[in-house]
Parts: structure tokens; C-alpha cells; sequence
């Protein structure tokens, strides 16, 4: 009697499901086929300029995860969409940033909390680099610290690891049409606190006593290693301070970092 075949493994994290199905010789595969099989298709991490005949119909997404079992959930749930390809994926932001501005895909799906980083600082950087790719954050948190900082560095779209498949492709969508995912309650607690913002009378009192030396060494024009230098830091705890007060300050760059420092030089001289 044939045995019949291998039953499903689900591995489950943070509220993802990851199927992955095992092959006669027991090697895990991906829960969804490929949409480009044999030598034909396009290759992971491939550059953009040599993936001839691109349907321009069909969304060009990039993962960024630490986790590799959640990349390869979500490339199965999303390449199981007739109008969806993953051209990439990443594990660190060093590493997808690269990869992003050479693929430059339609959607980056970055996840928020990195080894070597976080999500919002990369957010930002590709928003600079490549406007016409829409950024959707992927955490398993509800940070309101977090979202604030992802929409002021330019990111389409907040997602929680626990959503729904549906939901989650429904938002790559969203943001590949260019349209942003908040939902009204989600927008609402964004308002208030840029509400409570304006109405603080110093912005600088939001930061830490680390993140306001940074600050004023933006304002000398310091790059971050002469930062991370100048205070005995890493280069990437220093990036990390930057990202910081970026966001707790509701800017998008180190030129308004700058640019804030000075008005506030000018008014403490009139």
C-alpha cells in the first residue's frame, strides 16, 4: 500500500500563518508555487533593468524580515495573486536597501523592528531615493511612537502581523494604487497626537537628553560617524538617535533637523 501524502506543517508567528507543505523527498517548499517556473521566470533580488518584458499590470513587491519562516509565508500568500510578484526579499536593512534602488519595486513591505535598524529609517531613505515606491510597515506591535514615526518618514501604510491574508494583500494593493491604508480610527490617533505637538510649546522637551546632543551636532553639519565619534558611539546607535528624534519632531530629514536648529539658534539671539 502507497503511503499517503505528508500531512501539512503550519507553523504559527505572532498570528501568522506560514504553511509550508513538505515535497516527496521531505524538503520544505514554499506554501504557494512559483508564478515563473523553470528557467524562464525572474530571479529573487534580480536588478529591474534585466527583467525584460515586465507586465506593467502586475505589482513588484519587496519583503524585508528578520524572520525567514514569516518571508516565506508572506511570499507564498502574495504570489498566490494572479497580479502580484515578490522580486526580492531581505533579512537586514543594510542588506535590502541595495536590493531596493536596484529593483526598484512598486511596494517595499518592511517590517519595523530589525536587527540592524529599524523599518522607519529605511522607510525614509527609500522615500527619498525612490518616490515612486509605496512603503508598508509591517510590525507585530501597536506603537503609536512607531506609526507616528512611519507616516512622517513617508510610509503608505501601517499593518499588523496579526491581519488577515486578505487583508494584508488587500493593502499591498492599496498602496501600489497609490492610496494610503489608515482606517478612520487609526487616523484619528495620528491627528491628536500632531495636535498635541503643536499645541506643546517646546518640541525640543520631547526628546531625551542623548537625543538632543545629536540634534545640535546635526545642527554643526555633523554627519553620523563624526556623530557616532564625537560621542563614543556605533555608527548604527547613532543612526538609531537620528531616526529618534526625526520622528519624535514629525521631520522627514536631517536638512530639517538642521534647518530647525538654526530658527532655534536665531530666536535664542534676538
Amino acid at each position: 500500500m502507497k503511503p499517503g501524502p505528508a500531512p501539512e506543517s503550519v507553523i504559527t508567528y505572532s498570528s501568522l500563518n506560514v504553511a509550508i507543505r513538505y515535497d516527496r523527498g521531505g524538503e520544505p517548499g514554499c506554501a504557494a508555487p512559483s508564478p515563473h517556473p523553470g528557467g524562464g521566470g525572474r530571479q529573487m533580488n534580480e536588478p529591474v533593468g534585466k527583467q525584460a518584458g515586465t507586465d506593467p499590470a502586475r505589482i513588484r513587491v519587496f519583503l524585508l524580515d528578520d524572520h525567514e519562516v514569516v518571508r516565506r509565508g508572506l511570499k507564498g500568500l502574495l504570489e498566490a495573486e494572479a497580479d502580484i510578484d515578490v522580486v526580492g526579499e531581505a533579512g537586514t536593512s543594510e542588506s535590502a536597501l541595495g536590493r531596493i534602488k536596484a529593483l526598484q519595486p512598486d511596494v517595499a513591505l518592511l517590517d519595523i523592528r530589525l536587527p540592524d535598524g529599524d523599518g522607519v529609517s529605511l522607510c525614509r531613505e527609500i522615500r527619498s531615493a525612490l518616490p515612486g515606491t509605496a512603503c508598508l510597515m509591517l510590525t507585530a506591535y501597536s506603537d503609536d511612537q512607531a506609526l507616528m514615526g512611519a507616516i512622517m518618514a513617508g510610509a503608505a501604510g501601517y499593518v499588523m502581523k496579526q491581519t488577515s491574508g486578505p487583508e494584508l494583500v488587500g493593502a499591498v494593493r492599496t498602496v501600489a494604487a497609490g492610496q494610503s491604508t489608515l482606517d478612520a480610527h487609526t487616523a484619528q490617533r495620528v491627528m491628536k497626537r500632531l495636535r498635541e505637538r503643536i499645541s506643546g510649546v517646546d518640541p525640543v522637551a520631547a526628546l531625551s537628553g542623548q537625543e538632543k546632543r545629536v540634534l545640535d551636532l546635526i545642527g554643526e553639519g555633523m554627519t553620523n560617524r563624526e556623530i557616532a565619534e564625537h560621542m563614543f558611539l556605533s555608527e548604527k546607535t547613532a543612526k538609531n538617535y537620528v531616526s529618534s528624534l526625526l520622528s519624535k519632531l514629525g521631520m522627514q530629514r536631517r536638512s530639517q533637523a538642521a534647518a530647525f536648529v538654526a530658527r532655534l539658534a536665531g530666536a535664542a539671539g534676538e
